[in-house]
């Protein structure tokens, strides 16, 4: 069986975490069709399961601490 993924649009505010409701940062596409979200918390606490089901994984984790040069100045960083 062959399935053809398309590219995940990036989470918003909007998306909520399936467990707490929290602003999601983790999209996980099952082999079902179907998708869960999690937010930070939820995503690393449920992760060893989630790799078993899972057909991809898409994590902007790292949006939680990446700053640009735009939103810090130099003494918040």
């Amino acid at each position: 069986m062959t399935t053809v993924l398309t590219p995940a649009s990036p989470l918003t505010a909007a998306d909520r975490c399936d467990r707490c409701g929290a602003q999601a940062y983790l999209r996980v596409v099952l082999a079902s069709g179907g998708e869960l979200l999690f937010c930070a918390h939820h995503g690393r606490k449920f992760e060893p399961e989630l790799k078993k089901i899972a057909v991809e994984i898409q994590d902007e984790t790292g949006r939680l601490t990446a700053t640009t040069s735009a939103t810090a100045s130099p003494e918040e960083r």
